[in-house]
């Protein structure tokens, strides 16, 4: 389907329809879009359309599929809540690979300065950010205060402070170091059942619990199973096998999630001085955000407990929050937020905010 042709539901949409925000959760696996009434309550968001589109992240797909992809999900969104483009009073993307102010400057003249046509109306607030901020968001209901920890297949902390200081830790990719990872969790726990194997290391319940998982029978096996698809996400789905192994109380797998916890609270330690998050004493309270499908609550082995207790050691002023809504409905909050502040400074006369 051509661009043009993504947007001719709006010849069919209604003219009364109601102002809306957009948010945009867009990763190396997919990229969701929601629609939000614009006045919905922060603290009750209401979502009246939603999409689902592939990879949004330019560092893995390039900027053309990227960008097939991203106007896939705010069209489809859109379409699903019947209303157009002219209605969208805000759109926050946070996608991953957004990386840098040229990152964020290339996707801000991509959604909104005019090319071949222009994509949303000039008088629609624009914000671009990393996927984390998104996260952030989607704990402090669109407030950007605060750290977030996003541990999925990659890990990333990231901070801002209110005054709009911001820094972040890790996210570099599992040739760079992504301790604490999905990835690496899994790889360390895979190393371990090469080791035990050879007779280099201890026997490890990891073996049998693995190969049981992807049906393999030797752990020779293994390798061609690690090689023939090298899909980092693929290594990472191996972490509730990993948390099993740890709550029956193997030792391997232990030490795979502790090393985790420590390394993810050093990113998160790492954020909160940098931006003095806890204050000069370090005991101030401060959000941390924590998401992604690493920490997500089971039976075996709760990682979210033990991050906030080595955390809470230097830092005992943390106040950790599980989010009750996705990330991109937190990016929604996130521009219905800004673009409050935006419009509030226009009207008092500063023309910079139109560049917020």
């Amino acid at each position: 389907m051509g661009s043009m042709e993504l947007w001719d539901f709006e010849n069919l949409a209604d003219g009364r329809a109601p102002r809306v925000v957009l948010g945009v959760d867009g990763g190396s696996t997919s990229t969701l879009c929601v629609c939000v009434n614009a006045n919905s309550s922060k603290e009750s968001p209401k979502v009246i359309g939603r999409a689902v589109a592939g990879c949004s992240n330019r560092n893995s797909v390039g900027d053309e599929l990227a960008n097939a992809a991203l106007e896939l999900a705010l069209a489809g969104a859109l379409k699903n809540a019947g209303v157009p483009r002219s209605s969208v009073q805000a759109v926050c993307v946070g996608i991953s690979g957004v990386d840098t102010r040229d990152d964020e400057e290339r996707m801000l003249s991509w959604l909104s300065a005019p090319f071949h046509w222009q994509l949303f109306p000039r008088t629609s607030h624009i914000f671009a950010y990393n996927d984390a901020v998104a996260a952030l968001a989607s704990g402090t209901l669109g407030k950007l205060h605060g750290c977030v920890l996003v541990v999925g297949t990659g890990t990333i902390a990231y901070g801002f402070t209110s005054d709009g200081r911001k820094t972040r830790c890790s996210g570099y990719g599992p040739l760079l170091g992504d301790q604490g990872s999905g990835f690496a969790i899994a790889s360390q726990a895979l190393a371990s059942v090469t080791r035990a194997h050879d007779g280099r290391g201890p026997p490890t319940a990891l073996s049998e619990a693995i190969l049981k998982h992807l049906h393999l029978k030797h752990v020779d096996d293994l390798i061609s199973w690690a090689y023939t698809d090298s899909s980092w996400a693929r290594v990472a789905a191996l972490v509730p096998v990993v948390k099993a192994c740890a709550a029956a109380g193997d030792f391997a797998a232990q030490e795979a999630l502790n090393f985790a916890v420590q390394e993810l609270s050093l990113s998160v330690n790492s954020v909160v001085t940098r931006l003095d998050l806890a204050g000069e004493d370090g005991k101030q309270p401060f959000p941390l955000v924590l998401v992604g499908g690493v920490l997500e609550k089971n039976d075996s082995f709760d990682l979210v407990s033990a991050i906030v207790r080595c955390v809470g050691a230097s830092f005992p002023g943390v106040e950790a929050i599980r989010p009750q809504v996705e990330p991109a409905v937190g990016a929604a909050l996130l521009a219905l937020r800004q673009s409050s502040v935006a419009t509030t400074r226009l009207c008092n006369g500063d023309m910079s905010a139109a560049e917020v």
